[in-house]
This record gives structure tokens, C-alpha cells and sequence, in this order.
């Protein structure tokens, strides 16, 4: 079964409040869910990652044909260009969002999806769905808190 999944991330200044939009569609079923969800303090590139990450977290098995559209090059060129596999070699040592890019790649192993880099604010309209989702989530009076980056910007949480 082909599973095509959209996303976004935004922020309101960088680092500032951010949000992920998420459209995931079944098309041979006509079946499609949205994900959103907004933090008090992140970045874009970690919004954009974790967007794709949340929506790989929710398949329920394993042996789809997935293809994830997103419009960060910083995620596509991670995959497509085969950086990712160096990160993992290197223990994930001395690059950003480590704690994201570690989150993302036992889905990545397990799921196997196709990256498509897509121009954004282009007219696309599964991305145009997916980045008024991340902003409004941006927007939110409820942001959650990204624990890892905060701590390590803030000097610590704790």
C-alpha cells in the first residue's frame, strides 16, 4: 500500500515558537489524517525533522510503499545525498539536532520512505495544507516545551 506523506515546519523567528504540520494520505483507500503540534522554543530545521519523524511514529507496521514530501532541504539532503549514514558512523557526534536525527533513524530503518524535496510557498497544495498547520500550531496558547533544545540554549532545564 502506498502511503504519501506531507510536511512543514515554521517558526517564528529562529530560534522562537515553532510548529510542524503533518497531511498523511492512504490514496487507493481515499483516506487522509492531519498531525499538528507547536513548541515555546525551537528552531525551523527541528520543526521540519520532528514533522517527519511524528508522522513515520504513526504507522502501525512496517512494508509500505511511503513517500514523504517536504520542502526542507535540510531533511531531503540528509537522505537523498547520504549524509545521514556518516551522522550514524560518527555517532551522531558534532552535528545539529542530534536528539531528533537518533529519534529519526530507527523509523528511517524500519519505514524505508522515498524523500521528495518540493519548492514550498510554491502553490503546492498539500504543502500549502501542511504550513498553515505548522503555523497556526506555532500559534497555539498551549506550546509544548522542546526539552533538548531548550536545555541546550538555556544552560539546562533542570
Amino acid at each position: 500500500m502506498r502511503i504519501e506523506i506531507f510536511t512543514d515546519g515554521a517558526c517564528s523567528g529562529n530560534p522562537g515558537k515553532g510548529g510542524y504540520g503533518i497531511l498523511m494520505r492512504v490514496p487507493e483507500k481515499n483516506y487522509q489524517k492531519i498531525y499538528s503540534g507547536g513548541f515555546r522554543k525551537t528552531t525551523n530545521n527541528r520543526m521540519e525533522l520532528l514533522a517527519v519523524i511524528v508522522a513515520l511514529e504513526q504507522l502501525k507496521e512496517p512494508g509500505h510503499d511511503i513517500h514523504i514530501y517536504t520542502d526542507s532541504k535540510y531533511v531531503a539532503d540528509a537522505i537523498n545525498q547520504k549524509w545521514l549514514f556518516g551522522w550514524v558512523k560518527k555517532g551522531f557526534a558534532k552535528i545539529k539536532n542530534p536528539d531528533l536525527w537518533k529519534r529519526f533513524y530507527p523509523l528511517f530503518v524500519q519505514h524505508k520512505p522515498i524523500f521528495h524535496w518540493i519548492k514550498g510557498h510554491n502553490g503546492h497544495p498539500e504543502n500549502e495544507i501542511c504550513d498553515r498547520l505548522a503555523v497556526e500550531a506555532a500559534k497555539s496558547p498551549n506550546l509544548a516545551i522542546d526539552t533538548f533544545f531548550e536545555s541546550q540554549t538555556d544552560g539546562g532545564l533542570f
